[in-house]
């Protein structure tokens, strides 16, 4: 008999409304396997690009066989740091309690994603009433990233809050997993051990990346095709340090054939973009963001991949970045602006290393990059795509995950 996954992660999405994750993936992997698999998401969220029309509470959309997406209908908010969206995280954790009537098949395991936190308590009631096992997944630490990065105090009553859940559902639950390397550095301090603890890293799709998309022809043509290009592809947040690549190539504004594109969309573009025009500087290249199918077409465009990250202590428990495997499996070098823990990018040899925040060092690794020679970047290159096929594939990962759930 087919044992049943409920997976509860309120921000994930599917290819039809947003840009499909971890969740999708691993379902998906999860449900070849011969589990049934229901992902739990909002249908209300600030990660969606379209919205799916859910006109009753819930909304059950059949994504392929054995599994099938669940989405809640929630209030609407306009922006991530709205009060509705907070208030939705308490929301959200009441509602699904309700999908016990609704949906048919009761969960052998329920698997509870942060953020947000609060849904463990929605998850922990599941697991209780249906006698189900428990696995919490960390994906952010909260509320230490809150604390670090969002700039709360640690004895603001909110976080305190959010400190009494992540306590409990470390302690709570049957298995811990992250995509973070290191985590259980952080979890052990509550007591918990580290056999309870699994890492299952971000992955990407090699079915996907093999059917890659062209390219739209609008994009392609304000690529450069005679310059030596430094891309990124993603989020354009303050998280992922672009600021330091701006000032990268500052430095090197002297370099005619070397050029800076990012394709992407988010909060810090508007503020980049005028960084870039009070430089006046003419190599560097925003463009639009684009469908995920097109991602792997405009990595294939550029001579290095870059990925930065702020200096913070909260990186000495790794990361998880989407972006990692996908540029790992595009076989480009890449630069990697990190001072944190687990480097993947040194433990592949797929590229180099430079202190998160120094723009010198950056556009130093940058010159040593456009001077090696192109046999050795393809060399860097294929290292990558070796790694990337080895260890972050998702038909690999799901099958770590399911030893997880039913071992």
């Amino acid at each position: 008999m087919s044992k049943t996954i409920w997976i509860v992660n309120q921000y994930a999405s599917t290819p039809e409304y947003g840009f499909a994750g971890r969740h999708y993936y691993l379902g998906k992997e999860l449900a070849k396997l011969g589990y049934t698999v229901y992902l739990i998401a909002s249908a209300n969220h600030h990660l969606l690009r379209k919205k799916p029309q859910v006109n009753a509470e819930f909304l059950l959309e059949e994504i392929g066989p054995r599994f099938t997406t669940v989405w809640c209908s929630m209030p609407s908010y306009k922006e991530a740091h709205s009060k509705i969206r907070v208030l939705g995280w308490l929301f959200f954790s009441w509602k699904i309690r309700k999908l016990l009537k609704f949906i048919p098949e009761k969960p052998d395991v329920v698997i509870c994603s942060s953020p947000s936190l609060l849904s463990f308590i929605g998850a922990k009631y599941i697991a209780q009433k249906t006698k189900s096992r428990l696995v919490f997944e960390v994906r952010d630490i909260w509320p230490l990233t809150l604390i670090d990065i969002g700039g709360y105090k640690k004895n603001n009553p909110f976080i305190k809050m959010l400190q009494w859940v992540e306590e409990k559902a470390y302690k709570e639950s049957d298995k811990i997993v992250s995509n973070l390397k290191n985590a259980i550095e952080h979890i052990e301090k509550f007591g918990v051990s580290s056999t309870k603890f699994t890492w299952v890293p971000n992955g990407f799709s090699l079915e996907e990346a093999c059917r890659a998309h062209p390219l739209n022809e609008s994009l392609l043509s304000q690529i450069p095709g005679n310059k030596f290009v430094i891309g990124y592809t993603g989020t354009i947040g303050v998280a992922n340090a672009l600021d330091i690549l701006i000032y990268a190539a500052d430095i090197l504004r002297d370099y005619d054939d070397i050029i800076f594109v990012l394709i992407g969309d988010g909060k810090e573009k508007k503020s980049l973009k005028c960084l870039v025009q009070a430089k006046r500087l003419n190599n560097v290249l925003f463009l639009d963001s684009i469908p995920k199918v097109e991602v792997y077409s405009a990595l294939y465009n550029f001579d290095v991949c870059y990925i930065g990250w702020l200096d913070d202590n909260l990186y000495d428990f790794g990361i998880g970045a989407n972006k990692i495997p996908e540029y790992l499996f595009a076989s480009k070098p890449i630069i990697h602006s990190y001072s944190g823990a687990c480097d993947p990018v040194l433990e592949t040899s797929s590229g180099l290393t430079v202190p998160a925040g120094s723009a010198d060092e950056l556009a130093n690794a940058i010159l040593t990059l456009y001077n090696t020679p192109v046999s050795e970047r393809e060399k860097m290159g294929l290292n990558g795509r070796k790694a990337a096929i080895e260890k972050y594939e998702y038909s690999q990962l799901a099958k770590e995950y399911s030893h997880v759930l039913f071992d």
